[in-house]
């Protein structure tokens, strides 16, 4: 396999991935999501098609690659094992703890010893002796910051391992936690269409040279046009459960979609990539993870990266997709409930 480091720009040439830092060293400045290759979003590929689609994105320069012990209940983590074992030295592999399945539910549980053995499960699967970036998936309100992140502290000093982050937390909580041992990445949910991060935990990674690592980069599809008709989504989809893409908000969102779709192509790029060029535009130190389950759309979001966002074309694609103009809020109550992020006040439940 000749795991090469260019992509296929809009032009048709060759261009080789920018990177940007975490924790200090490089990664592709765009990575891959990988949840959607076993769960979550439609049906997900066979194990083959999920293999072939990870090793696809390294040839393409694909050196970051986000995981997370929920993902299909571990088996996200050993499809990744498997595939990027030949080129381990090359990838930087993140996985998450304090969110996994436990007999067939989602279970939050940052306690010490919950967090210890899940690592050493996500070691197994993922056929590695230390993991480069290893998240809390969610910050557990019966446990206090310091005690799960004074447990991953510990989990550096035993080698297993090389840095700590964070998902899902506010500034405050973010600072708790870098005061117990610095932080390298904090990853939440940011686009043009979900800006809480903007509230200020951007700006507090910027502060403390944390890199912001943003899921979710494409609006959960809808900014790729990837959803026309939610009512034609199967059941399981977690998009079924999110309050932007039910009635009475999508139609509403629907005229949101229609404008945006006009403006890519005025632009001469596709939506994904408009949206994408957006959320790298932000700042040097946000790193968007796309999740896709195509190998055409994997190779369309990589050429984001060789768009450009002029102040003209942010400010028309801000005027058409903001926190006005789309309706809903992002989760569903009981889901936003168990979220530390900071959020704007139109999007409270009360």
């Amino acid at each position: 396999m000749n795991w090469s480091s260019s992509f296929r720009g809009r032009d048709g040439s060759f261009s080789v991935m920018k990177t940007r830092l975490i924790g200090g060293r490089d990664v592709s400045e765009i990575g891959l999501g990988c949840m959607n290759l076993s769960h979550a979003y439609g049906v997900p590929p066979t194990v083959d098609e999920a293999k072939t689609l990870v090793r696809r994105a390294a040839e393409l320069g694909v050196t970051l690659f986000d995981t997370a012990a929920l993902y299909g209940f571990g088996k996200n983590e050993e499809l990744l094992g498997r595939v990027l074992i030949d080129i381990r030295d090359r990838v930087l592999i993140t996985s998450k703890c304090g969110m996994t399945g436990v007999d067939g539910r989602r279970v939050i549980d940052g306690r010490p010893d919950s967090l210890r053995r899940t690592l050493d499960d996500s070691l197994r699967r993922l056929r590695v002796d230390v993991i480069d970036l290893y998240y809390l998936h969610r910050c557990d309100k019966a446990v206090p910051i310091e005690d799960s992140v004074g447990t991953l502290a510990d989990m550096v000093r035993a080698g297993k391992i090389r840095s700590i982050g964070l998902s899902e937390v506010s500034a405050h909580t973010l600072k708790r936690a870098h005061a117990v041992h610095p932080i390298a990445a904090l990853q939440s949910e940011y686009s043009l269409w979900t800006r809480n991060p903007e509230i200020a935990v951007l700006e507090e990674c910027r502060r403390l040279n944390i890199a912001f690592v943003a899921f979710s980069p494409l609006g959960r599809g809808f900014l790729a046009a990837g959803v026309t008709d939610p009512t034609r989504l199967i059941a399981g989809d977690l998009r079924r459960t999110m309050p932007r893409f039910g009635e009475p908000n999508w139609t509403s969102n629907r005229t949101v979609l229609h404008e945006w779709i006009a403006l890519s192509r005025q632009s001469g790029s596709t939506p994904a990539q408009l949206a994408l060029a957006w959320v790298l535009s932000r700042a040097p130190h946000v790193i968007p993870i796309p999740g896709t389950t195509s190998i055409a759309h994997l190779e369309e979001n990589l050429a984001a990266s060789t768009l450009r966002v002029d102040t003209t074309l942010a400010t028309e694609m801000e005027r058409i997709v903001n926190r006005v103009t789309v309706r809903g809020s992002r989760y569903p109550a009981a889901t936003q409930a168990e979220i530390d992020a900071e959020e704007f006040p139109e999007d409270s439940f009360n």
